[in-house]
């Protein structure tokens, strides 16, 4: 049986599925949880407790999605970070559509609906594509640089701080893109993907080639 945390969240997040968050009443998930109301308390201390503890394991499950998505299809599969990222990307636009927190954390928009907590404050993010970030930035921040970190390591096979600059930018610009659909769909989420394959192999290409001119040299 799960545990009582996981019962309070799951409640939660269907209260939240049938109204607005300030029309959740902490006795009512109680309720549908079997638990008393003191026991939702001793858990998470009070509503926002709550909702940055069910924000939490959303985006937690989600980036687990992602590496799943990422992974390559078998132990002998060749290569392709343009499948990789397109089946990425087909996941992100799923659960994004399915899962409003999700939505919300990824895009730093809530709506009246939605805990507070659904777009919270985290540190700025570290790396080669936040260098100039003063300032704690968003949580969609993080968020995309998460995805963005695990499609490098998925593709490079290598930890970010090692894989090659190529790689960096075109995971960089495979978020992206995918997050533009997040937010305003315009194709099925089968075209976002190819969209997404189709630039990451442009991006990836066109390095091999500039590198296979740079290491031409003319005959003497």
């Amino acid at each position: 049986m799960p545990a009582a945390r996981e019962l309070l969240l799951d409640a939660a997040f269907a209260a939240l599925r049938a109204r607005p968050w300030n029309g959740v009443r902490m006795v009512d998930v109680a309720a549908a949880a079997g638990v008393s109301r003191q026991t939702l308390y001793n858990e998470f201390g009070s509503k926002d407790g709550l909702a940055r503890a069910l924000v939490r394991r959303e985006a937690e499950a989600f980036l687990a999605g992602v590496e799943r998505a990422l992974a390559p299809a078998s132990a002998t599969a060749a290569p392709d970070p343009g499948a990789r990222c397109a089946a990425a990307a087909g996941w992100i636009l799923r659960t994004a559509r399915a899962n409003p927190l999700v939505r919300a954390a990824l895009t730093g928009c809530r709506g009246e609906r939605l805990p507070a907590a659904a777009v919270p404050l985290l540190p700025a993010p570290r790396g080669p594509f936040a260098r100039s970030a003063p300032r704690p930035a968003p949580g969609a921040a993080a968020l995309t640089e998460a995805v963005r970190d695990r499609a490098v390591r998925a593709v490079s096979g290598t930890a970010v701080e090692q894989a090659p600059e190529v790689t960096l930018r075109a995971c960089e610009a495979a978020v992206r893109l995918t997050l533009s659909y997040v937010v305003a769909p315009g194709a099925s989420d089968e075209e976002a993907a190819a969209q997404v394959a189709r630039l990451v192999r442009t991006l990836v290409g066109e390095h091999d080639a500039e590198g296979t001119r740079e290491g031409t040299r003319p005959e003497q």
